[in-house]
């Protein structure tokens, strides 16, 4: 959720969002149209190729997709994480908190997935939502396919994609068994969370001016507004089964309420939920990977430690 740096942090979400046109040779996906970029060797697959619900045009910000960097040949350890940008549901800051993290995350062996959800006035939810929850049924549909372990699948997301995250995290099912679509008939529960300076209260009103998703949003009426603060705030939805949850703030940041941050964590250890919360003392938002800040460049090696500390390093796909 990023008002700054818009127009540099999007740069790659023009190449997501339209630059992937040649035909790729990959084997066919289950349910996915898809396309390379052949100078980044970035390949993207469509969500629903045939048209998503709801879909309100065909242009790119119409189409939710998924672009994919997967580890060198050989280096894989079957993990793979789907990465849901900021950008206060406004846009995406695709390269800050998308290419960027996917990069670190391929580097480390996981497939690493970054999501291009739909948004704005044009798309409220719960049609991000939607989005986010057809990436994780997407990803596990096909873990043959990109030769990942379908039980190894995490969800992370900043800012606003941090919300979108928790809320998709919180919601999950086990699928519906009897659905026409093969995709629909998997779970959508990732079995890991990690939260970079969420945007957790977005749908509740404050007293301190911060933004909210209604005031981005101004179209919306009252009586929505009102309705989302419960049904979209994903500390009234944390369960037992909600997976296991890293999360990355900073305590002086002006755009998000670390309180929120705070609420989760207990609501997370409330149910037994295994929880790590590091919130920094000073920094601002919009930090990504910590973004040359010699105190913030540290939270990815804890992010790091954790990962293993969760045995999502200890085994390599065969």
């Amino acid at each position: 959720m990023r008002m700054v740096r818009v127009a540099t942090a999007l740069m790659f979400a023009g190449m997501m969002a339209g630059g992937l046109m040649a035909q790729s040779a990959a084997p066919a996906e289950q349910g996915a149209g898809q396309a390379v970029d052949p100078g980044l060797n970035i390949r993207t697959v469509e969500l629903w190729p045939g048209g998503a619900p709801g879909a309100q045009g065909t242009t790119p910000k119409d189409v939710p997709a998924l672009s994919i960097f997967a580890p060198h040949k050989g280096r894989s350890n079957g993990g793979a994480v789907i990465i849901a940008p900021g950008g206060a549901y406004l846009g995406l800051a695709a390269d800050l908190e998308g290419r960027e993290v996917a990069d670190w995350y391929a580097v480390r062996g996981f497939t690493a997935f970054v999501l291009r959800y739909r948004l704005g006035a044009k798309y409220l939810y719960p049609i991000p939502l939607q989005d986010a929850q057809r990436a994780v049924r997407f990803v596990r549909a096909n873990a043959q396919t990109y030769q990942i372990d379908p039980n190894r699948i995490g969800f992370m997301g900043f800012s606003a994609g941090g919300h979108l995250a928790a809320m998709e995290a919180t919601t999950s099912d086990a699928g519906a068994a009897n659905a026409s679509d093969a995709i629909d008939r998997v779970s959508d529960r990732p079995d890991f969370l990690v939260l970079g300076y969420p945007w957790l209260n977005a749908m509740e009103p404050n007293a301190e001016g911060k933004i909210t998703y209604c005031s981005v949003l101004p179209s919306i009426s009252p009586d929505a507004c009102k309705g989302f603060e419960t049904r979209y705030s994903p500390v009234e939805h944390v369960t037992s089964n909600t997976p296991p949850t890293f999360i990355y703030i900073t305590s002086d940041d002006k755009t998000v309420d670390v309180g929120a941050s705070v609420a989760f964590y207990q609501a997370l250890r409330a149910v037994h939920v295994p929880v790590e919360f590091h919130s920094f003392a000073h920094g601002s938002h919009g930090s990504g990977l910590g973004s040359g800040d010699p105190a913030l460049d540290l939270w990815p090696t804890l992010l790091d430690a954790w990962l293993r500390g969760q045995g999502l390093f200890a085994t390599p796909h065969r």
